[in-house]
């Protein structure tokens, strides 16, 4: 390619900076993925060529035969992958090459640790793409001109990984794009013809385009029986097996092989948790492999960035957005379909109304369901893995899938007061093996911090009773167990909501005294109600405390105290919810206000017992000074 000198400088993006200097600095241990991510790169280039190309064969320009090609320079230090693909306009250089346009980036480098080690693990699961060239070069040059537009609009890109590129225009660019590596000193060994032979068996060995090395010319020989082998000129030599790994027999796709794919696939250091690779075949014909990440990707909670199943049609690929064939909440799923029965022209349009990409949807839904079931049953601690990085996406799922919703809630996993540790571990069928004998609910309590939630006063009944209860403390929990009614037909009830009917738990004995208790202490709740006014919904004798003086609960019909939070936080206005104030008549200080025959001094009481009960439901008061000032001035009257 021969250039002009008309070149322009330009600084990085200043998030290109800090990811090259921890390309530079952190991922000195795993050097040869650079390859990997260039030759996926180059890959990905001719299958868009060829995509576009399905309308317009010109785009071709009579080279439709699609490759990639590495050649070193043993004197110069140098690597060059080239490939023949849609290539890119100079607003594409600038776009792709001098920032990171993603959603999200602001998020990944605040969680930047300066920990080198650390670090790294989180580039894996950002995805290094282009910029992994700086592991190994001191110098990058990229040459590329996008289909279809004229020869002299071609564009070379050069950077020494520093602060700024240059963009120097191209007088006559071949189509495609030529990336040449300039290596460190300390990165020789990719310039080793058969070291990089044998990256590309490990890395880049399943892909469907062809992956060249230059042969030289061989002599003619003695073969080992005294046959003579033929001499051979110099050529290109493809060296990759070159067959789409997903269109193999499983039994003849070892495990390291699928590894290394999801590690092309999904631009991740790490090995995926599990996979699963299906064909179907009879009415709808398509091909799937899905693989199920280790960790969380950076940007798990864009939910509007679903890009991990790729699309293909008949072995052409179409689109890597494919959101289509997977719901929201696994977004987390990375891998590919491969359809029979989808038009090559399909759009958009056409798969979000289709019958074909529905029954495709459901499958692989139902697939990635079932091969999460199955690692709980047969590795707990795999599982508890995944549940740590997706658990909480796992639960939109009620919300967006009630057909699978019973399949959705055998995956989920909780806290509980089985052992009060705030690890989640305890799944629901965990729970119902433990019910006690008559109980008929599942009873859950949702707080802002597991401490929070073990703590709460409400609980006390339980404990005493000895049945368990789903600590819940996720910011996205009281929403999510809005939307399931049940499992297994036994209902759930928050154990801070409504009127507390424990059924056959409670014994006739219970049962009178508690209905003594109501009978006794019935003009003591009306003059608590009477001094508290509108601060309070009702006030009534407690089903739930037993060592507590007093708990507020919310009414069955009224919003709960972490919707409210939650809607809060979105930047929603929210109704302001009065609370049921529950009393204990058994505890010694509510048998003192009680007998408070001072009304004053009993409305004071009547006030700091409010807050107790609110500062250990909501966790703040509205105004935590006065309750200070009301409980000081109290403390002074005792004796």
């Amino acid at each position: 390619m021969a250039e002009s000198q008309h070149a322009e400088k330009h600084g990085f993006q200043t998030e290109v900076k800090q990811l090259l200097h921890l390309m530079i600095h952190s991922l000195y241990s795993n050097k040869e993925i650079f390859l990997r991510e260039l030759i996926s790169n180059a890959s990905d280039a001719a299958d868009k060529l060829r995509f576009k190309a399905l309308q317009d064969n010109a785009l071709f320009e009579g080279d439709g035969d699609l490759r990639v090609q590495l050649s070193v320079d043993g004197d110069a230090k140098t690597l060059t992958i080239a490939d023949n693909g849609i290539g890119m306009t100079r607003d594409e250089v600038m776009s792709n090459l001098g920032t990171i346009a993603k959603s999200g980036t602001k998020e990944f480098f605040s969680q930047l640790s300066g920990d080198q080690a650390k670090d790294s693990q989180l580039i894996g699961q950002f995805g290094v793409g282009f910029y992994s060239a700086f592991i190994v070069a001191d110098k990058v040059v990229v040459r590329t001109r996008a289909a279809g537009v004229p020869a002299d609009q071609g564009v070379q890109w050069e950077s020494a990984g520093d602060g700024e590129f240059t963009l120097t225009p191209i007088e006559k660019a071949d189509r495609g794009t030529e990336i040449t590596l300039f290596l460190r000193d300390d990165a020789e060994e990719f310039a080793d013809a058969w070291r990089l032979r044998s990256i590309v068996k490990t890395y880049s060995d399943h892909l469907s385009i062809p992956v060249q090395m230059w042969k030289d010319e061989e002599a003619e020989r003695d073969g080992p029986d005294g046959e003579k082998i033929p001499a051979k000129p110099a050529h290109w030599e493809t060296v990759n097996a070159g067959k789409a790994l997903w269109l193999r027999d499983k039994s003849d796709i070892s495990d390291d092989e699928y590894k290394e794919f999801y590690k092309s696939v999904a631009h991740d250091f790490d090995e995926p948790l599990l996979w699963s690779h299906n064909k179907v075949e009879g009415k709808h014909e398509y091909t799937s492999l899905l693989f199920i990440p280790k960790r969380a990707p950076w940007d798990l909670w864009n939910r509007e960035n679903q890009k991990g199943i790729k699309l293909y049609v008949q072995r052409v690929f179409i689109m890597d957005d494919a959101e289509q064939f997977m719901p929201t909440y696994l977004r987390f799923v990375r891998g590919l379909v491969d359809s029979n029965d989808l038009p090559l022209n399909v759009s958009r349009e056409i798969l979000q109304d289709n019958k074909v990409t529905r029954a495709m949807r459901s499958a692989s839904t139902k697939k990635v369901l079932q091969a999460l079931s199955r690692l709980a049953q047969d590795d707990a601690e795999k599982y508890h893995t995944f549940w740590d990085n997706f658990g909480n996406v796992l639960k939109e799922g009620p919300a967006e899938d009630q057909a699978n919703i019973e399949k959705i809630c055998e995956l989920l996993r909780f806290a509980s007061t089985h052992d009060d540790k705030a690890e989640q571990r305890v799944s629901l069928d965990d729970y119902l093996a433990r019910m006690k004998e008559g109980q008929e609910t599942i009873y859950y309590i949702v707080a802002d911090s597991h401490d929070a939630a073990k703590n709460n006063p409400a609980l006390e009944v339980f404990r005493k009773k000895g049945v368990e209860v789903l600590l819940l403390s996720d910011r996205i929990d009281e929403w999510f167990m809005s939307h399931i009614e049940d499992y297994k037909e036994k209902k759930f009830q928050s154990v801070t909501r409504g009127d507390l009917d424990l059924g056959k738990l409670d014994d006739e004995a219970d049962k009178e005294a508690q209905e003594k208790l109501e009978k006794d202490f019935q003009s003591t709740c009306e003059r608590f109600s009477k001094v508290l006014g509108d601060k309070v919904k009702k006030v009534r004798v407690t089903h739930r405390l037993t060592d507590s003086p007093a708990c507020i609960v919310t009414d069955d019909h009224d919003m709960s105290t972490q919707m409210a939070k939650l809607m809060e936080a979105a930047g929603q206005k929210v109704p302001e919810t009065k609370y049921i104030f529950e009393l204990n008549p058994e505890h010694a200080l509510v048998q003192r206000i009680a007998d408070e025959q001072d009304e004053g001094q009993f409305a004071e009481w009547a006030e700091v017992l409010l807050d107790q009960a609110t500062l250990a439901e909501r966790g703040s008061l509205k105004d935590p000074a006065q309750f200070i000032r009301r409980l000081n001035k109290l403390l002074l009257t005792l004796k």
